[in-house]
C-alpha cells in the first residue's frame, strides 16, 4: 500500500508504516488508549506497548535497547549471543525453533532461531478511523517456514487482535516449536503485581538456569505453589521485586483455558493475553527478577516472560520430540492461531476468567 497519500488523521485508530527507528522500518499503530511500535525490519517485533492514559509501558526493554543488526558485526559466532546481542525486549514470534542453540534437521540454529533478526514485509490491509489492520510476512532463512502476522486494532478497544499463519513450504513433514516470546516489564511491572492463570500444572526447569536460580529443579505441582531449593513454598500469584535477585524458568501446562493476566494493583491496570490452548499447550515463565549474572543481563534486568508455546523444555525441537511436545506440520500445511493482547481495567486476581470475557 502506498503511503504517499495516506490519511494523516489524529483521531480514531490510525496506522503508519512511514517511520524508521535507528534505520529500521517501523510501524506505529495507535488509538486514544494504546500506542504500539512494531519493528518491521527486525522480526516484526512488538517493541513497545504503551497505555496512553497513564503513559505506562507494558513491554520489557533491555538496557541496550534496539540495535540494527546490519550496523554491527558479532564478535563471535556463539549460538546464543547472536540473538541476544540484538534482543531489545518486547514480543517476538519465534518459529520453527524456540529454545537453546541446537541443530534443526541439519541446520545450525542459535537460540530462538533466525526470524527475529531479519526484515519482514509489511502491508497495510485496512486503514479507517474505526479499524486498522496491518500484515507482516517473514520467512525463515534456514528452514522452509513462512509466517504471516495480521494485527488489528479498533478505535474503541485497548487490545489488539492477532491472526497468525505458519506454512511449511518444504516437501517433507517437519516438527516445530512455536513460541510467542512476550516479556512484560517497563513501567508496568513491579512487586505490586499479581499473576492470574487458569488452573494448571507448574513444572520447574530440570536444572538451574543461572547461579541466582531459586526454584527447586524438576518440581511438578498444581497452581499456584512451587517448592524452592531452600524447602519453602513460593506463591506464583505474587510477582517478586527486583530485590529478589533471581533468574528462573518454569512452565505451565494442563491449562484449563488459554489466557493469563498480570495486574498492577497499585495503579489498577492489567495486561492480558488470550491464546488457543489446543495449539499453545504451555506457557513458559521466564522469571528474570534482578538475577541473571554475567552476559547479557549482568544483574540489570527485571521482567516476567509469559510466553505461550506449543512445547516445553527450552531445548529446541529435539528435546520437544523426546518429551512428546513437538508440534508436527505436514509438507505444504498451514497452521494458524488467533490471539488477543492488551489492557484490561478493574481486573481482580479472584475473577478466574479470561481478560476479554467481559
Amino acid at each position: 500500500m502506498s503511503t504517499n497519500y495516506q490519511d494523516e488523521r489524529a483521531f480514531g485508530v490510525r496506522i503508519s508504516d512511514s517511520w524508521q527507528y535507528r534505520g529500521l522500518k517501523t510501524v506505529i499503530l495507535e488509538n486514544k488508549f494504546i500506542r504500539i511500535q512494531i519493528i518491521a525490519d527486525k522480526g516484526a517485533d512488538i517493541s513497545s506497548f504503551i497505555y496512553k492514559p497513564t503513559d505506562t509501558e507494558i513491554m520489557f526493554k533491555t538496557p541496550w535497547g534496539i540495535r540494527n543488526p546490519s550496523n554491527n558485526v558479532p564478535s563471535s559466532g556463539d549460538g546464543a549471543s547472536v540473538w541476544l546481542d540484538y534482543y531489545e525486549g518486547g514480543w517476538q514470534t519465534v518459529i520453527p525453533h524456540g529454545g537453546y542453540p541446537s541443530t534443526y534437521y541439519g541446520a545450525d540454529f542459535g537460540i530462538h532461531g533466525d526470524v527475529n533478526n531479519i526484515p519482514w514485509d509489511t502491508k497495510i490491509i485496512e486503514d479507517t478511523p474505526e479499524l486498522c489492520k496491518v500484515e507482516f510476512t517473514g520467512r525463515s532463512i534456514r528452514s522452509p517456514f513462512e509466517i504471516k502476522r495480521l494485527i488489528s486494532l479498533k478505535s474503541d478497544e485497548s487490545f489488539i487482535e492477532i491472526h497468525q499463519e505458519v506454512t511449511n513450504f518444504g516437501e517433507e513433514d517437519l516438527n516445530i516449536v512455536w513460541l510467542e516470546h512476550i516479556a512484560v516489564g517497563g513501567t508496568f511491572l513491579s512487586e505490586e503485581c499479581t499473576l492470574t492463570i487458569p488452573d494448571c500444572t507448574i513444572l520447574s526447569h530440570p536444572e538451574d538456569v543461572d547461579k541466582s536460580s531459586k526454584l527447586k529443579p524438576s518440581f511438578s505441582g498444581p497452581w499456584p505453589f512451587v517448592e524452592m531449593k531452600d524447602g519453602s513454598l513460593s506463591d506464583f500469584r505474587l510477582i517478586p521485586g527486583k530485590s529478589d535477585r533471581s533468574l528462573d524458568m518454569a512452565y505451565f501446562t494442563d491449562l484449563s483455558d488459554g489466557w493469563y493476566v498480570v495486574t498492577n494493583n497499585k495503579i489498577n491496570l492489567s495486561w492480558g493475553v488470550e491464546f488457543p490452548k489446543e495449539l499453545f499447550k504451555y506457557i513458559w515463565y521466564w522469571r528474570n527478577y534482578g538475577g541473571g549474572y554475567g552476559y547479557p543481563w549482568y544483574g540489570r534486568c527485571y521482567n516476567a516472560g509469559l510466553e505461550p508455546c506449543t512445547s516445553w523444555g527450552n531445548g529446541g525441537v529435539d528435546q520437544a520430540k523426546n518429551n512428546g511436545s513437538a508440534f508436527p506440520v505436514k509438507a505444504g500445511q498451514t497452521i494458524s492461531a488467533n490471539m488477543k493482547a492488551g489492557i484490561i481495567s478493574e481486573y481482580s486476581i479472584d475473577e478466574k476468567k479470561g481478560p476479554f470475557d467481559r
